[in-house]
């Protein structure tokens, strides 16, 4: 069993609640439930814009999606080995994190998050993971000031990319912009890590940890292709989330393309067939070279029988390994897939960037609402205590009294706002022939 300063929180908790019987983790999936970011997931783009169409995922049934994922892959993982059964106990710890793992996405998808990374080039940067932490620990009002107060271990597990934006931030200059119409998102690739205003935060999750252990677990590289540091290592729980994001995002949103006539099956043939059907693994080999019949086949159940063989196949070639160099049982173990699947989920996740990510007609509404998510910002930043919502406002105030990061509340609350919320809010801003203000609401 891992110790029990894992299953503590910031906040001390004496709720007597009649015949509440919970554990901690499912108290803390209870949590995440029922707050206001995630239901915004509803609301914001996974891949495809929403309100193109009413069939495909948004950001809450990609995480529902997730989840099942998740916690097929645990279920696995218990019964293939058993002797790791004591660290997957909680399959409300697993659920949790999944769910959770989106809900600092800003509005329209990684075009705003390119956005507010831009707008944050001075104050600390912007990125969805970091904003997911900041939420769960400190935004989202489940108590005044300590966010969800959810457990240490659910906060480890979150932690994707465990290190601030300082340590992994390259000092190389951004490329100039004159007008921010001109922006490329390939020169503002955003930090992968946690926003140096909540080190504090990150500290207090990592307290268990002996020193060696934080170090290395902190530790980061740098890669030929990237501007910025990344981190290296990330906890059992995380790991577990991670791949379930991975196959939800290669082999749901595949299904989203298909059924919405975005890719074919020539497509398919050339570009994951061929290439799959010489794996070293005799599966990948047999499914890949028979499997797009069914895929892209008109009966409905014939499609859905050859995305849950795909899942299948993935969540069944995950196995637990050791990862050299820790004590701490949950960074001293990581899920991961057997080779010939991490490659196949490679290619399969390569399919949907180039066929369905960069095509043209999505590139124009991610680059409308990188417009949108700039422009509010511009607008707010000019004069926040006349244009924020009250209790925006307030928290503005509250920081420029302790010179703190008055920028980070302006990202926050546009961070906040779902896809149609910002596109209304714009309208309201910049456009004659808008509505009343009364129609927003000021929740964030």
């Amino acid at each position: 069993m891992t110790n029990s300063v894992w299953n503590e929180r910031r906040l001390g908790e004496d709720k007597h609640r009649r015949n509440d019987h919970r554990s901690p983790f499912q108290r803390d999936r209870a949590r995440i439930l029922h707050s206001a970011a995630f239901r915004r997931l509803q609301a914001k783009t996974q891949v495809l814009g929403v309100g193109m169409n009413d069939f495909y995922r948004t950001r809450l049934t990609h995480s529902l999606e997730v989840s099942q994922i998740g916690t097929g892959i645990c279920a696995q993982l218990k019964q293939k080995q058993p002797q790791y059964q004591a660290l997957l106990s909680s399959m409300s710890l697993i659920e949790s994190l999944c769910l959770a793992h989106d809900i600092g996405h800003p509005p329209f998808g990684h075009g705003g998050e390119i956005a507010l990374n831009y707008m944050m080039r001075d104050h600390g940067g912007f990125e969805g993971n970091g904003q997911t932490f900041r939420i769960l620990t400190g935004l989202e009002p489940y108590t005044e000031h300590f966010g969800m107060n959810l457990c240490r271990r659910t906060l480890l597990g979150i932690l994707k990319y465990p290190a601030p934006f300082s340590q992994l931030c390259s000092p190389d200059k951004h490329c100039q912009v004159d007008n921010f119409r001109q922006l490329k998102p390939a020169d503002w690739q955003p930090v992968k890590g946690i926003f140096d205003d909540d080190i504090a935060i990150l500290d207090w999750v990592l307290e268990p940890l002996s020193e060696s252990d934080k170090a290395l677990f902190l530790s980061s590289y740098k890669t030929d292709n990237s501007k910025h540091k990344r981190t290296r290592f990330k906890s059992l729980d995380c790991s577990i989330m991670e791949l379930a994001d991975d196959i939800a995002y290669a082999v749901h949103d595949l299904e989203d393309a298909i059924v919405m006539g975005i890719v074919n099956q020539s497509q398919w043939q050339s570009d994951v067939s061929n290439l799959l059907t010489h794996s070293d693994d005799p599966w990948i080999n047999q499914e890949f070279a028979s499997i797009s019949e069914r895929l892209f086949s008109v009966k409905h159940h014939e499609r859905k029988d050859a995305i849950g063989t795909l899942v299948n196949g993935f969540v069944t070639a995950i196995s637990i390994q050791d990862i050299q160099g820790f004590e701490e049982p949950l960074l001293k173990y990581n899920a991961a897939l057997e080779p010939a699947f991490a490659e196949a989920l490679n290619v399969l996740k390569q399919f949907v960037y180039k066929y369905v990510i960069r095509k043209p007609e999505i590139q124009m509404l991610e680059y409308k609402g990188q417009q949108i998510v700039m422009e509010l910002f511009e607008a707010f930043i000019s004069d926040p205590e006349r244009l924020l919502p009250l209790n925006a406002q307030q928290r503005w105030q509250t920081s420029e009294l302790s010179k703190g990061n008055s920028h980070r509340v302006i990202a926050d609350y546009i961070s906040g706002m779902t896809d149609e919320f910002a596109a209304k809010m714009h309208q309201h801003l910049f456009s004659a022939k808008s509505g009343s203000m009364m129609e927003l609401s000021s929740e964030f």
